[in-house]
């Protein structure tokens, strides 16, 4: 069982997944969940970025964008062209 990684080595590939083998299904649920923490902080960084005027709120409303899809977005939060005069108010 392989997941592709032909740059690491065939003996150090077994051990990582012997040690993601015997991952109880907490800890792994657990790792998801920080890794999908960084990857939103990521995001939110680089929305501050190249949105530098934008308060909190239409950052939050930018990600959703980002999470969901523009069309679920705007269907849960209103559009965000539409919103950003209320979204300026944080």
């Amino acid at each position: 069982m392989s997941d592709g990684c032909t740059d690491t080595h065939p003996l150090i590939e077994a051990m990582r997944l012997e040690l993601l083998k015997n991952t109880p299904p907490w800890r792994k649920l657990q790792l998801m969940a920080e890794l999908n923490a960084a990857a939103q902080a990521l995001a939110m960084s680089g929305l501050r970025a190249r949105h530098p005027h934008a308060g909190d709120a239409e950052l939050r409303r930018r990600l959703a964008g980002l999470l969901l899809g523009e069309e679920t977005a705007a269907r849960v939060y209103g559009t965000l062209k539409d919103a950003q005069h209320d979204f300026r108010s944080d």
